[in-house]
C-alpha cells in the first residue's frame, strides 16, 4: 500500500512539474515587452480605478508611482470606501495637484454589495476611458508598467490582461507562507492555462486587471459579482466564460506589493477568501486538507517510517515536489526557493489557515472583511 502511495505521489508531482514548466515557459514577462512609445501621448484613454479603505499607510506612495507613468493619457478615479483613517484627506490633497485625478467618497455601503466590489463599480460609473484598469491602493508601479501592459494588450488583441506582482512580506515566516500560497495557487488554479482560449481556466489578480470597456460592460460589470470576496478571480472567470481573450503576464519587476505585513495578518486576510475559494463546500475543505497532508507533508514523514524502494520513491517524490515549487512559487515571487528549507512547516501553517478560516466562517455565520460583516447566505447569492 505504501509503495503504491509513493508511486502515485511521485507521478502526481512529476505531472505538476511538467505542466508548470511548459506553461510558465510560455508566460510573458512584462519586462520583456518592447513598449510602443508612440502610445505614450496618443494611446486610448485609460481609466485607473482604485478602491481604498483605511489605506493611509500605502495609498500616497502607490498613487505617486502611478502618476509617473510614461503613458500619459490616463484618468484616475480613486474611491474612498468608508475609511476611518486619513485616506480621504490624503486623496483630496493629492487631487489638488494632479488634475487627472478625481475622488469619490462613499459614506454608506449599498445593500447587497461587498465594499470593494461596490467601490470599484462606483468608480467605473464615473470613468470615461476606452480601457479600464482596476488596481489596489497599495501597489507600487514602475514608470513603464502601463505602457508595456497596453503595448502587449494591443499586440495580442486582448479583452483582459492581468499582471502578477511581486508579493513580499516583512518577515521570513510571512514570505514563507506567501510563497507556499503561490505554490498552491499555481498547481491548483494553473494560471498559465488562462492564456489558452480552449481552456476553461481563468485568472484575475486584484493588483492589475486591465480590460476594454466593452468587455467589462458585456460581462455585466461588478454587478454580476456583487458578493464575491474573490472578485478579482471571478472577474477573470466571467471574461473567460463570455468567450473573451484573456492573458496572464508576470510583472515581478514592475509591480510590487506588501501583501501582508506579518503572518497573523496573512491568516486573518485569508479568512475572507478560503471558504469562497473552496466553493463553500465542506467536502472541498476536507479534500483540500487531506490532499495537502498526503501529497506534501506525508512524504517527509514516510522517509522515517519506510525503507528500501518505498523510501527511495518518497525521496524522489519530494525532489519532484521541490522542482514543481521552483516552477510555480519561484516564478511568481522573487527568491521563493529559500523557503523550501521550512516547507513542511508551511504546509502545516496552510492546513491550519484553511481549518481556521472555515471554522471561523461557520461560527460567525459569515466573514468579516475590512470591518464589515457579510453572512454566508449573502455571499452565496
Amino acid at each position: 500500500m505504501m509503495l503504491y502511495l509513493a508511486i502515485f505521489t511521485f507521478l502526481f508531482w512529476f505531472a505538476v512539474w511538467l505542466d508548470a514548466k511548459i506553461g510558465m515557459s510560455k508566460t510573458t514577462k512584462i519586462e520583456d515587452v518592447q513598449e510602443n512609445t508612440s502610445l505614450h501621448s496618443r494611446g486610448p484613454l485609460l481609466s485607473v480605478i482604485v478602491a481604498a479603505k483605511d489605506e493611509e499607510k500605502h495609498i500616497e506612495a502607490s498613487l505617486l508611482s502611478q502618476f509617473q507613468q510614461t503613458y500619459s493619457n490616463i484618468e484616475w478615479i480613486v474611491v474612498n470606501d468608508r475609511s476611518t483613517d486619513q485616506t480621504g484627506s490624503i486623496i483630496d490633497r493629492m487631487a489638488k495637484t494632479e488634475p487627472r485625478m478625481r475622488c469619490i467618497h462613499i459614506e454608506h455601503l449599498s445593500e447587497g454589495w461587498l465594499g470593494k466590489n461596490h467601490a470599484l463599480y462606483e468608480g467605473f460609473l464615473q470613468s470615461k476611458g476606452e480601457y479600464i484598469l482596476f488596481t489596489d491602493a497599495d501597489i507600487i508601479f514602475e514608470k513603464d508598467t502601463v505602457s508595456k501592459a497596453i503595448t502587449y494588450f494591443q499586440n495580442q488583441k486582448l479583452d483582459h490582461l492581468t499582471l502578477a506582482p511581486n508579493l513580499k512580506g516583512s518577515s521570513f515566516w510571512t514570505n514563507a507562507f506567501v510563497s507556499f500560497f503561490l505554490f498552491g495557487f499555481g498547481y491548483f488554479k494553473r494560471p498559465w492555462k488562462s492564456n489558452d482560449p480552449k481552456s476553461k481556466s481563468a485568472i484575475g489578480i486584484g493588483a492589475f486587471n486591465l480590460l476594454t470597456r466593452n468587455a467589462y460592460e458585456e460581462i455585466g460589470t461588478h454587478r454580476n459579482i456583487k458578493m464575491r470576496p474573490d472578485d478579482d478571480l471571478m472577474l477573470g472567470r466571467q471574461i473567460k466564460e463570455a468567450g473573451k481573450k484573456q492573458h496572464l503576464a508576470l510583472a515581478l519587476t514592475h509591480l510590487q506589493v506588501e501583501w501582508y505585513p506579518d503572518l497573523r495578518s496573512a491568516l486573518v486576510g485569508l479568512e475572507k477568501n478560503t471558504f469562497a475559494g473552496l466553493f463553500y463546500s465542506y467536502f472541498m475543505v476536507l479534500f483540500a486538507i487531506s490532499g495537502l497532508f498526503l501529497s506534501q507533508l506525508f512524504p517527509f514523514i514516510a522517509l522515517f517510517v519506510t525503507t528500501g524502494t518505498t523510501q527511495l520513491i518518497f525521496l524522489l517524490s519530494i525532489l519532484m515536489l521541490f522542482l514543481a515549487y521552483n516552477q510555480t512559487a519561484n516564478k511568481m515571487a522573487k527568491g521563493a526557493n529559500i523557503y523550501l528549507t521550512v516547507f513542511p512547516v508551511t504546509v502545516l501553517l496552510f492546513i491550519y489557515s484553511i481549518a481556521r478560516a472555515t471554522i471561523l466562517t461557520l461560527y460567525r455565520g459569515g466573514i468579516i472583511w475590512r470591518g464589515t460583516f457579510y453572512s454566508i447566505k449573502q455571499l452565496k447569492k
